[in-house]
């Protein structure tokens, strides 16, 4: 038995071994092929998404470790990076069958739903970015379930209630992201169980229970960035700041922080940058600076007050000192000027005084030097220029004194120089005329003499210099200042003749070069003044007829020829016109001036000119036909008597057959028992309106009826337009009565209530069984969209057509209706949701300012920190229509900044609101495009896109982009918006850095 047994061991081992060398060969590739198959399998469940095109099955057992989106280690798969993979389904169970996962990205999809708890069986996970999608509800009370998570990111989504307890149970949490969400309860201090955490962000929650910073977070002590912008912080900022040692950024900015800046936040040896603007700190700026390694320090928009500290100017890193309006006084610590790493100082609107220090500028690269509206005086420093990279020089609004410092002459950067106002003497530097980027020269109010340049930057599209002693000749060489849009040199001593080259600039808007000395004729032909919308030539020694040529600039609406030595009558065509300001008094005009002047808007437009009749009682001129400018013998040629009475039958005759008509056409308007209630203090009958409402007063038409324009004849002084009002009838029928009441009573509602500038007025509205009528201020230059779309425009004058609206009028226009909105989403007692905004529902007045119209679909919301409102269907138009209002019946506010975004995108690309391309939308084209990183210049509109407008189109393109972003909680609210906005119109070309800090989800790295 031993002789045969001996031999069977060695065999069985000999094979067991071999099967294990076998199994342990194989089990990677059978693993791998399954992890393979899972994401292929991953692929078909998510519908197969294009971007998904290049995952295909393969023989190559690894192959899917070399696809771009997987991450893996030993051949297996630990990370799936999925962003804005355009993904639409929920994340399935299987995707933790993966079982060395640690990390999954993701971001910017169309993710839904509640927070997946699937993914509680992924048991490695390390890190999860959920962020920019639509996901709702809570987050979990069980979220301590991931156990291992280093990072969490769920910042741009819809989640609510409160930030669960469980957050604090993540112990190995080193990154956690909740910013831009819906939370209206208050943040857990049990975060400040977090030992390990280096980055919190709780920013733009602005649903948050107003709370101060809790106690608890001076725990955490290896917390590098705490980023609570927008998170309804109140009350003071603690001392305990000064006990999160590793602290490196701190963002408060835009609570409602009260009181000091702790002194212990600036003993912080590892801080770098500290943003606490647009709150409401008071006090002094800490004296004691010990934080070396700060590099960004803005303390703007507060009520800050005594000195700035001289300890600044030992900060070796400072790059940014943004202090801009507070309540600052004192004098610039001169140490701050040398400081070798500053590039931005932004001082402005404080109460400054003393001399600017010398040295700004000497030893550091400065961008942008702002020192605009306090008390400074002296000299500008010499140096600013000296690294070669200044784009602004702010510093109007003081009492600078002596000559321009000569290197401005030869800075090349200079966008733009802003130094109006203030006491500065000399001649301008020649080479700042022509230095190779400059935009804009805004040197008005000052004492700055000598002759104008032939040559000046080809960029230049502003130039100001109006109450100098600048003399001489306006250069004939001025047709080559080719972007020139806004020409002021009014109150100079130029002493020539106004040269035909002046006429040639093409994007020239306005010109003042009234109180000078020109002499002469005006120029004509006129070459090109197509953009011209204000000329003042006024106070000067002008003479000759007003040429036929200034009657057909198109886009003409203020217009002073006064004080001058015109002769000859005023040409007729120059009534049609539409001006809105209109001054030719104290000339040798005569004969009548044009019908269309003949009202009282027009009433001292025609002074002094004893030639002059008129036949309107409201125009301060002799009358026509008083014995002084009318001859009696024409009443006694029997021709003239004969014809008069043929007119007067004709007319009674005529008036006759239209009352019969009218009568017949308003037979179904009237209705006995009616209804008059009176918004605004008018007074007028209703019979006053609705014996107007007849076809030829039809001016629109929408889903709930008709509008029409009605001159009335009441005496009131509300405004000067107070003659004409529109009026809206919503006429009742059996299949639509119900809807078309419930428009008109929410219409009346809001409109009867608001009072805002950028508001259409409700005058009065007319109730009764068969129709509704309200009443409204009338705006002649009727909506955004005929102007900005001109295919729309059948019933404007070709005139009208051949107008451009300016990018200035579109920004002005953006920043009013935003004013609009924005009034009625936060200063309302109950916010208001309009519903349905759109250009067409922007109105425009004579001088194109802007106002929201058309409340029929606008909702009253729920008060601040409740639940959105529901609502039983869709509102609003195609191509203004949020995503999400399309799949949920629960708005809020941020429907209407979605549509006003798109609004911002018509402004600036000049295509209508369905026009992307691709059959998309022009949200979602934009949107596209701009992620796609193209050229945001190249998506302008190319009848205003001019060098001097392109930052500011381009930054408020970018805010249209922001305000239609997919996620309702990563759009901004109109508050934002308008800020932004008036940021952008700002006399600076300077994009603040602050807006886009926290780009690419808010963190720089973690």
């Amino acid at each position: 038995m031993s002789t045969l047994s001996a031999p069977a061991f060695p065999s069985f081992y000999l094979k067991f071994l071999l099967l294990a060398l076998f199994l342990t060969h194989v089990s990677p590739q059978l693993h791998d092929e399954s992890e393979q198959a899972l994401l292929l399998k991953l692929k078909t469940y998510w519908q197969n998404p294009p971007s998904f095109n290049h995952w295909a099955p393969s023989s190559n057992s690894s192959s899917h470790c070399s696809w771009p989106e997987i991450t893996c280690l030993n051949d297996s798969v630990t990370g799936l990076t999925l962003a804005n993979k355009g993904i639409n389904e929920a994340i399935p169970p299987f995707i933790c069958d993966l079982k060395n996962l640690t990390s999954i990205d993701l971001n910017y999809n169309n993710l839904v739903g509640e927070f997946p708890k699937t993914l509680y069986n992924c048991s490695k996970l390390e890190y999860l970015d959920l962020s920019q999608n639509y996901f709702v509800g809570t987050i979990p009370d069980d979220i301590d379930s991931l156990g291992q998570l280093q990072s969490l990111n769920l910042m741009g989504n819809n989640f609510s209630g409160q930030i669960p307890v469980a957050i604090g149970r993540l112990q190995d949490l080193r990154s956690l992201l909740l910013c831009s969400n819906q939370f209206n309860g208050s943040f857990p201090p049990e975060i400040g169980n977090l030992s390990k955490l280096e980055f919190l962000g709780l920013a733009y929650n602005t649903k948050f229970q107003p709370s101060n910073l809790p106690p608890t977070f001076k725990q955490l002590k290896k917390l590098k960035t705490l980023w609570m912008t927008e998170a309804s912080l109140v009350g003071e900022i603690p001392d305990m700041i000064g006990d999160m040692t590793a602290l490196e950024v701190l963002d408060l900015s835009s609570n409602n922080l009260t009181g000091n800046i702790p002194s212990a936040l600036f003993l912080l040896k590892n801080l770098e940058g500290v943003y606490l603007f647009h709150s409401k700190l008071s006090g002094e700026i800490p004296q004691v600076i010990k934080a070396s390694n700060l590099r960004v320090i803005d303390l703007s928009q507060n009520n800050l007050t005594g000195r700035i500290p001289s300890d600044i100017g030992k900060l070796e890193n400072l790059s940014g000192l943004v202090l801009f309006f507070n309540q600052l006084s004192g004098e610039i610590p001169e140490s701050i000027g040398r400081i070798s790493t500053l590039t931005d100082v932004r001082l402005f609107s404080n109460n400054l005084w003393g001399t600017l220090p010398p040295d700004f500028g000497r030893y550091s690269m400065l961008e942008y030097f702002e020192v605009a509206s306090n008390r400074l005086t002296g000299r500008l420093p010499e140096h600013l220029c000296h690294g070669g990279k200044l784009l602004g020089l702010v510093a109007f609004d003081n009492n600078l004194a002596g000559e321009l410092p000569k290197s401005l002459g030869n800075c090349n950067s200079l966008i733009m120089v802003n130094i109006r106002n203030n006491g500065l003497t000399g001649s301008i530097p020649s080479g700042l005329w022509t230095s190779l980027n400059l935009s804009m020269l805004m040197i008005s109010d000052n004492f700055f003499t000598g002759e104008l340049p032939k040559k000046v930057s080809h960029n230049l599209s502003r130039l100001e210099i109006s109450n100098n002693k600048f003399f001489g000749q306006i250069p004939v060489e001025v047709n080559s200042w080719r972007s020139l849009v806004v020409f002021k040199a009014s109150n100079n001593l130029f002493n020539s003749t106004i040269p035909k080259a002046l006429t040639a600039l093409p994007f020239l808007t306005t010109l003042l070069l009234d109180q000078n000395q020109l002499h002469g004729f005006l120029p004509s032909p006129i070459i090109s003044w197509r953009s011209l919308v204000t000329l003042n030539l006024g106070q000067n020694q002008l003479s000759g007829q007003i040429p036929e040529d200034i009657c057909v600039l198109p886009s003409l609406l203020e217009l002073d020829l006064s004080k001058n030595q015109f002769s000859g009558q005023i040409p007729p065509k120059l009534g049609l016109l539409r001006l809105t300001s209109l001054n030719l008094s104290s000339n040798l005009l005569i004969g009548n001036i044009p019908k269309q002047f003949e009202n009282a808007a027009y009433s001292n437009s025609f002074l002094h000119n004893p030639g002059l009749c008129a036949s309107s009682p409201y125009i301060n001129l002799e009358n026509c036909s008083s014995p002084k400018k009318s001859s009696i013998r024409a009443l006694q040629n029997p021709t003239r008597i004969c014809g008069i009475v043929i007119g007067i039958f004709v007319f009674i005759s005529a008036c006759s057959f239209f009352m019969i008509k009218y009568n017949r056409k308003r037979e179904h308007v009237l209705d006995p028992e009616l209804k008059l209630t009176f918004y605004q203090n008018f007074n007028f009958t209703e019979s006053d309106v609705l014996s107007r409402l007849i076809e030829e007063n039809k001016i629109g038409s929408g889903g709930s009826g008709n509008v029409y324009r009605v001159e009335l004849t009441c005496s009131d002084n509300v405004n000067k337009h107070a003659n004409v009002v529109a009026a809206k009838v919503i006429r009742n029928n059996r299949k639509s009565e119900h809807l078309l009441e419930k428009q008109f009573r929410a219409e009346v509602e809001i409109l009867g209530k608001i009072r805002h500038l950028n508001i259409v007025k409700l005058i009065c509205c007319i109730s009764s069984e068969t129709s509704n009528v309200l009443v409204y201020e009338y705006l002649e230059n009727r909506s955004l969209d005929i102007w900005l779309h001109k295919h729309r425009a059948t019933t404007l004058s070709c005139s009208t057509h051949n107008f451009i609206l300016d990018w200035p009028k579109r920004l002005q226009i953006a920043i009013q209706a935003a004013q609009g909105l924005c009034y009625m989403h936060h200063y309302c007692s109950a916010p208001i949701i309009h519903r349905d905004v759109k250009s067409s529902n922007i109105l425009l007045d004579s001088e194109f300012n802007a106002k929201i119209a058309d409340f029929g679909l606008a909702k009253m919301s729920i008060k601040r920190g409740e639940e959105p409102i529901t609502v039983s269907g869709v509102a609003g138009s195609v191509g203004y229509i949020a995503p999400e209002y399309a799949r949920t019946t629960r708005i809020d506010e941020k429907i209407d900044v979605y549509s006003f975004g798109v609004i911002l995108l018509e402004l600036t690309t000049g295509r209508e609101a369905h026009n992307g391309d691709k059959n998309r939308s022009l949200a979602e084209w934009a949107q596209h495009y701009f992620q796609d990183n193209n050229s945001i210049v190249d998506a302008l509109d190319e009848e205003i896109k001019e060098a001097c407008y392109l930052d500011q189109m381009c930054n408020v393109f970018k805010v249209g982009i922001h305000c239609t972003r997919t996620s309702p909680s990563r759009r901004p609210c109109m508050r934002k918006v308008l800020q932004m906005l008036q940021k952008s119109s700002h006399s600076r070309i300077i994009e603040d850095k602050n807006e886009n800090r926290w780009d690419n989800n808010g963190v720089d790295s973690v």
